[in-house]
């Protein structure tokens, strides 16, 4: 069984969800791959869960701009072993900065053994990350500025990246 509760934040609601232990989803409005891998008819709505208050409580302190050093809930992020590696990465992001997708590619090759990676591979698990926000893949940026292949909207990419002290003129816009 998987819980959910929304959660009000600057960019809309977020559905939390939770195995009842772990937080498993953080998912924005009209993000991609919404509720990927979760059997909807097993899911029940709740805000009862510790899980969930935590996962706010984490949340509110990201939003003011306060959880440079807050320890993130527990997480339990389904994927496969790349996926993991690359969401790994993820995590290593301090607040506030960046890295691109070819230096995660470099780096999850180095920890498979390879010579290299695609960034396209990597670009393609970043965006099935299930926990946005927290697994902060809105802190990848392509090598030459441009604000690409966020899942939650260049829109929210661009407000979050704002939250951790960026301003829109640091960044290249894609085309419409």
């Amino acid at each position: 069984m998987y819980y959910f509760t929304k959660a009000a934040s600057p960019l809309g609601d977020l559905t939390l969800v939770s195995d009842g232990q772990r937080l498993t989803g953080l998912y924005l409005p009209n993000q991609k791959y919404f509720l990927a891998g979760i059997a909807t008819d097993k899911l029940q709505q709740t805000d009862s869960l510790p899980i969930f208050q935590i996962s706010r409580d984490w949340l509110t302190n990201y939003f003011t701009g306060q959880s440079r050093d807050t320890k993130l809930p527990p997480l339990s992020l389904k994927g496969s072993d790349f996926r993991h590696l690359v969401w790994q990465e993820l995590l290593t992001i301090p607040f506030g900065e960046l890295r691109t997708y070819g230096e995660i590619a470099n780096e999850v090759a180095d920890k498979m053994g390879r010579t290299s990676m695609s960034s396209q591979a990597v670009g393609a698990a970043i965006s099935h990350n299930p926990i946005s926000i927290l697994v902060p893949c809105h802190r990848v940026i392509s090598t030459s500025n441009n604000l690409t292949g966020y899942a939650g909207g260049i829109p929210a990419k661009i407000k979050l990246l704002e939250i951790e002290g960026h301003t829109l003129s640091d960044f290249k816009l894609p085309k419409n």
